[in-house]
């Protein structure tokens, strides 16, 4: 079963637009070494970063019943001292511009929150101690993480340079396939795969791989971000919870 917390994180993205350029990547292998240049990269790039905004697209996929479900939004991080707060607006399929959004996920004061509009409640979950950090270690994948930080959560295989589409450019990437030293993570993703872009530290695809207790369930979660705006002002009144009239709280 998964951590009710690590799940309403990972629904960022790390779990999770209006129509996406198609994304196209090109493999080649890594060559020795190359690792090390990588996480210095990222390291380079996370003391430079501030705060990036992005569209997403995601996919779910279900093995058991064999379908993708497919969402898109928009999602912010924000570095505030040494911890990142993050904003999620996910949008019902077939959105228009200013339709209500479909749900809202925020973490920031070390604590998650889950609005969903159309039963006007809000689910709470508290980080503290280990689970803060853990919640900071998925929900900072490829955005603001250091390449040390990632070295010491995870167990890191280099799959090579590709290139991706952010929209409007094509951006040189590494890929990297993530598997996690700490037991409450492995319980809940076997491995996590990152496109990410050393040089501005942000990822511009992930794929996580969920299991239950630690087997592989053969669900997967897929998030591309596009149009990504790194340092720049962060508007974060879209992502901003408003819960009105006989809206219920629930606390985890």
């Amino acid at each position: 079963m998964r951590l009710p917390l690590l799940a309403a994180v990972a629904a960022a993205g790390s779990l999770i637009l209006a129509s996406l350029a198609p994304v196209h990547t090109v493999g080649a292998q890594a060559r020795p070494g190359r690792l090390k240049a990588v996480l210095a990269q990222m390291d380079a790039g996370s003391a430079k970063f501030q705060s990036a905004q992005a569209d997403l697209h995601q996919e779910l996929f279900s093995k058991v019943v064999n379908d993708t479900e497919r969402q898109t939004g928009q999602v912010y991080f924000m570095r505030k001292g040494s911890s990142t707060q993050m904003g999620l607006r996910m949008l019902p399929p077939d959105a228009k511009p200013g339709d209500q959004p479909a749900q809202i996920v925020e973490f920031k004061d070390n604590k998650a929150r889950v609005f969903n509009p159309g039963t006007n409640q809000v689910d709470e979950f508290t980080a503290s101690g280990k689970n803060q950090a853990l919640a900071q270690t998925l929900m900072t994948l490829g955005f603001g993480g250091s390449g040390s930080d990632l070295a010491r959560a995870w167990t890191i295989s280099d799959q090579g340079p590709e290139q991706m589409s952010d929209g409007s450019k094509t951006v040189d990437v590494e890929k990297l396939d993530l598997k996690p030293r700490d037991a409450g993570i492995a319980n809940n993703y076997s491995h996590i795969t990152i496109w990410v872009d050393p040089a501005r530290d942000i990822s511009l695809k992930q794929v996580s791989f969920e299991a239950s207790g630690g087997t592989p369930t053969g669900d997967t979660r897929t998030v591309f971000y596009t149009n990504i705006r790194l340092n720049q002002k962060v508007g974060a009144g879209p992502f901003t919870i408003n819960c009105k009239g006989k809206c219920s709280v629930v606390s985890h």
